[in-house]
């Protein structure tokens, strides 16, 4: 029980590192939560014209929710492995360093699927693209992802497997709420 404990506080803190925020500053874009959506992602870092700044934010929210999972996986098992993949995400959407305001977690599911199963990550990221280039709505495209990955998981994971990423992708599709309501209204921005 103390390593389930002490896996989710080491996930959750790795999870709540905002690196859309960490981008922002470091590349001097101002305050990140003021700019677009005001969201703390990768997507809302593109929309201030600096593509290495959205292009670091993927790598950290994603790496970090890859991490948590490999380090868990590492040191205790592949039980371990699913408690740092769903803590990270929490992290992330309610990050401890931000009020508990945090952001999407498009980036970081899909960092956390790649690390738990490569095949199932790797197809969910495809289905992101696939829908982005069709489509050209980023939360279309996580919605389809997050929606998609529990069956990825069920044909090449396990079935706990993919009872713990249909937990994952209902945080994602929760805190996409707003950007459902756009799409059904049909005011939802385009990926330019």
């Amino acid at each position: 029980m103390t390593e389930v404990i002490l896996t989710a506080v080491f996930a959750y803190l790795l999870g709540s590192i905002p690196f859309g925020i960490v981008a922002a500053h470091l590349f001097g874009l101002g305050d990140l939560r003021q700019i677009g959506s005001g969201n703390i992602g990768a997507t809302n870092v593109l929309r201030t014209g600096n593509r290495f700044a959205a292009l670091f934010t993927l790598i950290g929210d994603a790496g970090k929710g890859a991490l948590a999972v490999l380090i868990a996986r590492w040191l205790a098992g592949e039980d371990a492995a699913g408690v740092a993949a769903l803590f990270a995400m929490i992290g992330h959407l309610y990050p401890v360093f931000l009020k508990f305001r945090g952001g999407k977690g498009v980036a970081t599911m899909l960092g956390t699927l790649l690390a738990l199963s490569f095949p199932v990550g790797a197809l969910a990221c495809a289905t992101w693209l696939l829908v982005a280039v069709l489509f050209r709505y980023s939360s279309l495209s996580a919605l389809v992802a997050a929606s998609l990955a529990p069956v990825y998981a069920l044909i090449f994971y396990h079935w706990h497997g993919a009872v713990l990423i249909a937990l994952i992708g209902a945080l994602v599709i929760f805190k996409h709420r707003e950007n459902i309501a756009r799409l059904r209204a049909g005011s939802e921005p385009k990926i330019n």
